[in-house]
Formats: structure tokens, C-alpha cells, sequence
């Protein structure tokens, strides 16, 4: 009887699509490095490249410069156009959200958020943000003492400062840049150390425009789209709200 001659990639990547598919590791999560997938099977990394890239042209799998190889889905799109929570912006994509709570202590404030909320003494609150059980920001909220005293760390777990703090919010200003994972970024978001992330920056004002709310967010990049809508088209060759860092 004759043999058919089993191509080694096509051997590896058949695996690593039965692995998938039976949900190891669930989408947004890194793959192995091609390192120890090499090891792993055995195989040279541009054999266990060239099955990876089989993945890729079914969908499975994507990559991304400094980040390595990882299972596609779909990522957190959040639209900019009006101010909500992630949470919210979650639920209306049908994906489940969770909050866990790293750190709730009233400290003195850093130069960088003195400077923005104009106050000695704030609550800090550090959070790691989930969708579907996954890990995808790492979210840091300063807030002036006396609203910070309002709140427990029970209640900043389970519902947004915006719902909590008796001000009445008239709106807030978002800055977005690449920036990358510091090492402890790297081990709560479950990205490399010094890998692509999107760090945002919101100051939240009350009605009279005075700050209330300072918060650093920390996206994995390869999880997460920021959305602006144009209501209307201005002559420009660069996107609105586009300004050069000094």
C-alpha cells in the first residue's frame, strides 16, 4: 500500500487548530512564542511559521510586531463619540464585563494629578477591566478626596464613578497614544513587557468645568479600536483630532 507523506507544518498546524477550536487559549490570548512551539514539536520556527500561517489565512490566528502571535477575534471597539463607560459600551455588544479591584487607598496626589484636580489628598483607585472572563485594560481613577470619602471599594467594583459621585458630569477630554506594557502592565493585561498598548488619559469635569475625575486607561493594542465618528467632512489630510506630541 502507499504512504501518503504527511507534511510536517500541515501536521502542526492541524493541532494547533484542534487546540483552538476546543477553546485553548480563548481569542485575544497569546499563543506560545514560535520559540516554544518549536520546542514544543519538535520542529524549526520556519516550520512552525509557515503552520502558523496557515492559521492566519483561515482567521485563527493574527500577529502583531513586538506582540507576537495570538488568537483572533473580535476586538473591545469603543465609540468616542459620546462619553459612556466601558461597561457600557460592552453590554450593547453582548459581551460580559467584570471589574477587579487592585488597589482602593486615599494617598497624596502625584505632581502629574495635583496639577489637574488641584487638590493635595485623593482616593486612588486601580482596577483590571475583563470581557468574557479576559483581561483587556488596566484602568487607574484619581478622584479629590472629599468625592473619594463618598464611595466604598464595594461600590467603585460594581457600578462607574459617574453613578456614584453627587456631581452632576458636563464632560471630559480623551487623549489617546501608542505608548508600551510596563512590566506590570505586561503580567495584568497578559501581554510582553514592552509591547504595544494604547494608553487613553480622561479628565472629567463637573458642570461648571472643574475636574473631578482623573483616569489612565491601558489597552492591549491588538484587543481594542477607538471609534470617532464624523458628523461632518472637513478638507484635511490627517484625522480630526490629530496634533503632534512635543
Amino acid at each position: 500500500m502507499r504512504q501518503v507523506r504527511t507534511i510536517r507544518y500541515r501536521e502542526i498546524a492541524e493541532d494547533l487548530r484542534s487546540r483552538l477550536e476546543a477553546g485553548e487559549p480563548t481569542s485575544g490570548r497569546l499563543l506560545p512564542s514560535e520559540a516554544e512551539l518549536s520546542a514544543r514539536y519538535d520542529a524549526s520556527r520556519v516550520t512552525v511559521r509557515k503552520a502558523l500561517e496557515v492559521l492566519r489565512g483561515d482567521g485563527l490566528v493574527d500577529s502583531r510586531q513586538g506582540l507576537g502571535w495570538f488568537v483572533a477575534g473580535e476586538p473591545v471597539r469603543q465609540p468616542l463619540a459620546t462619553l459612556g463607560t466601558i461597561e457600557a459600551q460592552l453590554a450593547g455588544s453582548g459581551v460580559r464585563s467584570q471589574r477587579r479591584i487592585l488597589d482602593f487607598a486615599f494617598v497624596k496626589a502625584p505632581s502629574a494629578v495635583r496639577k489637574v484636580l488641584g487638590v493635595d489628598k485623593v482616593l486612588r483607585v486601580v482596577r483590571v477591566n475583563l470581557a468574557d472572563g479576559e483581561p483587556f485594560a488596566r484602568v487607574t481613577v484619581f478622584c479629590p478626596e472629599d468625592l473619594g470619602a463618598l464611595v466604598s471599594r464595594a461600590q467603585v467594583a460594581e457600578s462607574s464613578f459617574y453613578d456614584l459621585l453627587p456631581v452632576e458630569v458636563g464632560g471630559a477630554v480623551q487623549t489617546i497614544g501608542a505608548a508600551a506594557a510596563s512590566a506590570t502592565d505586561a503580567e495584568l493585561l497578559g501581554v510582553p513587557t514592552g509591547s504595544p498598548v494604547l494608553r487613553c488619559e480622561r479628565v472629567t469635569s463637573d458642570r461648571e468645568g472643574t475636574p473631578v475625575l482623573l483616569a489612565e486607561y491601558v489597552f492591549p493594542s491588538h484587543r481594542t479600536e477607538f471609534i470617532v465618528a464624523l458628523p461632518h467632512v472637513q478638507a484635511s489630510i490627517a484625522p480630526s483630532g490629530l496634533r503632534l506630541v512635543e
